[in-house]
């Protein structure tokens, strides 16, 4: 088992701290440059392996433009990958566009229930999900890996696979998922390259 996963690049929303999940907000500049570094920095890492790999992304725009960025920066045809609809970030329901300031404004109590417990934390809305709840598709998908795999996803996806590497789920819940680094995820735990 050998997974290098990559964030995708920074959005504007991301910049402003509001809950993203199934929105297909697009990369911005400093996302774009994020996934263009990632692209060199998996280039260096992997050499003349990268081909072996496979390839495969959320199918939303961010995590799309991410792949075809990092594609390209290692030499390889950019549009050569295919998509998981079980990689897609976690559905916020109707928190989805908000900040959590913004929320605490109207929904305090909810906020407060989710820092309490933000792995099992179901938001309200429509097709919500809990990390516990997004965990079960991302098992699903990461229990089929057949070989070395690149993955381009969400972080509540990474979140999902810290549970799998051992990570107490409090700790997997809240742990930073950056955007300017690659997750190596293999049969000894997940590590930050």
């Amino acid at each position: 088992m050998l997974v290098y996963m990559i964030r995708h690049g920074q959005t504007d929303w991301n910049a402003e701290g509001r809950l993203q999940g199934q929105k297909d907000i697009p990369l911005n500049e400093t996302g774009r440059r994020q996934a263009s570094g990632n692209g060199l920095a998996l280039k260096e890492i992997l050499g003349a392996a990268a081909s072996d790999f496979d390839y495969v992304a959320s199918p939303l725009g961010r995590t799309r433009e991410t792949m075809e960025l990092v594609r390209a920066e290692m030499g390889l045809d950019p549009l050569a990958y295919r998509t998981d609809e079980r990689l897609v970030e976690v559905c916020f329901g109707d928190w989805e566009g908000f900040t959590i300031s913004e929320l605490k404004q109207t929904v305090r109590d909810k906020v407060k229930a989710r820092a309490r417990s933000k792995w099992d934390f179901i938001p309200p809305g429509e097709n919500a999900e809990s990390y516990e709840i997004l965990s079960w598709r991302v098992g699903s998908w990461f229990n089929n890996i057949e070989r070395p795999t690149v993955c381009v996803s969400h972080g509540g996806v990474f979140r999902a696979l810290f549970k799998f590497a051992g990570m107490p789920l409090t700790d997997a819940a809240n742990a930073a998922i950056h955007q300017d680094r690659i997750l190596r995820v293999d049969d000894a735990g997940a590590a930050w390259l």
